[in-house]
C-alpha cells in the first residue's frame, strides 16, 4: 500500500556521479574523509563511468587534479586541451560514448595556485571580468574534448552568459549549461578540499552565496535564465532544501541539486559508527532531495543507488 500511493519516487536515471581523475598516480587513491570515494587514475575512471552506466545512472560530472606542479595564477592547467580534466572527458567519451551524459565542472579551482576559482588581481582578490575570460576558454577546450554539458561552478557575475557565447561561437551550440546558480559559503565542502587536492588559503564568501540569505539566490536564478542556462542547481543539499523548493517552483528548466562531500561524510561517519542504519539513511536523504524539487541529483552514491533501486 505504501508503494503504490507513494507520492515521490526516485529512478536510476535521476542520478548523476560526480568523479575525481587525478593525474600521475597508477592507482587510485582513497579519499580518507570520503570512505568509499576514490581520486581515480584513467582507467579506474572508464570503468567508473561504465559501472555507472550499467546501473542506470544518467550522468558523471568529472572533477580534473592536475599534478601540483602544474598549478599556477592563472590555472592553466584547465584550459591545457592535454589538461587532465580533457583528457578524462575525451577518455570517458571513448569508452561510453553518448550514453552517459558527460559533464565537466567549469571551475579554476583545482588548477590554481592560490586555491580561488578564479585569478587574482595586484590586491588578492578575485578579479571577476579576467576569470570570466579564462571560463570562456575553459568551455571551449571541455567542448572540444567532448563534454556533453559543462557546469560553471565558480559564482562570477555573468559567467553563464559568457560561457554560453563562448560555445556558440566556437560552433558548440549543442554543449549544455548546467548553472551552479545558488552555491553557498557552506562549511560542508571539506572532504571536497582533499578530493580534488585544493591549495586554498581564505574562504571564498566574497563570491559564494551567504547561507543567511534567500533573496540573493532567487535573484541569481532569475539572471542565470536571463544569460541563457539550459538547467540550474542548488548547492548544498539537505541544508538549503528551502532553496531547492523555491527554485523548482519558479522555474520550467531541470532542476539539480549536488548532494556535497561532507553530506556523504556524515551518513557514512555515523554509519561507522553504528548510529544510523546506513542504507537507509542514503535513501531517505536522496528523497528529500526529490521531494524538495530537484529532477537531477548529483550523489557519491549515484552507481551504488542506482543498483539498489533497480
Amino acid at each position: 500500500m505504501r508503494r503504490m500511493v507513494a507520492e515521490t519516487r526516485l529512478h536510476p536515471a535521476d542520478l548523476i556521479l560526480p568523479a575525481f581523475v587525478r593525474e600521475g598516480i597508477s592507482t587510485p587513491v582513497p579519499i580518507t574523509s570520503m570512505p568509499g570515494v576514490v581520486q581515480h587514475t584513467r582507467d579506474t575512471l572508464r570503468k567508473a563511468a561504465v559501472e555507472a552506466l550499467e546501473a542506470g545512472v544518467s550522468g558523471i560530472m568529472l572533477f580534473g587534479v592536475p599534478e601540483e606542479s602544474k598549478k599556477d595564477a592563472a590555472g592553466t592547467a584547465g584550459t591545457d586541451p592535454d589538461g587532465i580534466l580533457q583528457v578524462a572527458i575525451r577518455d570517458v567519451k571513448a569508452e561510453v560514448g553518448d550514453d552517459l551524459v558527460i559533464m565537466s565542472d567549469l571551475c579554476l579551482d583545482e588548477f590554481t595556485d592560490h586555491g580561488h576559482c578564479g585569478v587574482l588581481d595586484a590586491s588578492g582578490r578575485v578579479d571577476n571580468d579576467a576569470t570570466l575570460e579564462r571560463y570562456a576558454e575553459m568551455a571551449q577546450v571541455q567542448a572540444d574534448a567532448g563534454v556533453h554539458a559543462v557546469g560553471p561552478s565558480g559564482m562570477m557575475d555573468g559567467q553563464v552568459g559568457v560561457i554560453r557565447d563562448a560555445l556558440d561561437q566556437t560552433g558548440h551550440e549543442d554543449v549544455s549549461v548546467l548553472a551552479y546558480t545558488a552555491k553557498y559559503a557552506s562549511a560542508f565542502y571539506g572532504p571536497f578540499r582533499e578530493a580534488v587536492g585544493s591549495s586554498l588559503q581564505g574562504d571564498r564568501k566574497t563570491y559564494q552565496q551567504d547561507p543567511a540569505n534567500t533573496r540573493e539566490s532567487m535573484r541569481e536564478l532569475a539572471l542565470d535564465l536571463a544569460e541563457g542556462a539550459d538547467m540550474v542547481m542548488v548547492k548544498p543539499a539537505l541544508p538549503y532544501l528551502d532553496i531547492l523548493a523555491k527554485v523548482a517552483e519558479a522555474v520550467d528548466v531541470p532542476v539539480a541539486a549536488y548532494q556535497i562531500s561532507g553530506e556523504y561524510a556524515m551518513v557514512e561517519a555515523a554509519a561507522a559508527n553504528g548510529w544510523i542504519d546506513r542504507d537507509r539513511a542514503i535513501m531517505e536523504t536522496l528523497t528529500g532531495i526529490k521531494r524538495a524539487g530537484a529532477d537531477m541529483i548529483l550523489t557519491y552514491w549515484a552507481t551504488e543507488a542506482a543498483r539498489s533501486l533497480r
